[in-house]
């Protein structure tokens, strides 16, 4: 298992980055809010969990060792795989998923797209007492800087916060108003704080 990358940034999307190690780029797949402190040309580390399918091969990086544990725990549910696991983990902070599992809170838990309400009772069944074993990670030393460059066009910014949030699973009409709603107050955010404000704004709708 490749349990964690350090490198290079060699450049970052709106879900991956990619990272050179050992003179090899390596896409690593994360969340919006671990994407904006990466910045291309600065040294990083990123606590990975590789996912082996048939036909890929997928690594998932993380901040710290806890949202990386809970991505691996959210996983051991039927019917939960990386795709919502990470989705989870762009919606809440690690801290606030926990604290959801623990208590049960179906409400919260059901922000996620990909998670009804059914999956979330699944969830807080199986995960309620496993929970509290997972957290105290070791302390990241990702810089925390935002994504440098300045902000693109309204329209491109539009476009792209769009369909970063299809990707995480978004209905496509929730998605487009959500980012409506934020370039109506924030015309000149970039596409990472546009992302942030959006997944914000819809974890408030759902």
């Amino acid at each position: 298992m490749i349990s964690s990358v350090r490198g290079e940034v060699l450049s970052v999307g709106l879900d991956h980055v990619v990272v050179e190690v050992g003179g090899v780029g390596m896409a690593v797949q994360a969340t919006p809010a671990t994407l904006a402190t990466l910045r291309r040309g600065e040294q990083i580390r990123l606590h990975t969990a590789l996912v082996v399918r048939e036909d890929s091969l997928t690594l998932f990086g993380f901040a710290d060792a806890e949202a990386r544990e809970l991505f691996g725990l959210l996983q051991t549910v039927s019917g939960i795989g990386p795709r919502i696991a990470l989705a989870a983990l762009a919606v809440l902070e690690p801290d606030k998923l926990r604290t959801a599992l623990a208590e049960g809170n179906i409400t919260v838990l059901t922000q996620v797209p990909g998670i009804g309400r059914k999956g979330a009772e699944r969830l807080t069944l199986e995960l309620r007492d496993k929970v509290t074993a997972v957290g105290g990670g070791e302390p990241s030393d990702t810089a925390a800087a935002g994504i440098a460059g300045a902000a693109t066009g309204v329209a491109a910014i539009r476009a792209e916060v769009v369909e970063a949030l299809l990707g995480l699973g978004f209905p496509a009409k929730q998605a487009e108003q959500a980012v409506e709603a934020v370039l109506a107050e924030h015309a000149d955010g970039t596409t990472s704080t546009v992302l942030r404000a959006a997944l914000t704004t819809l974890g408030r709708k759902r």
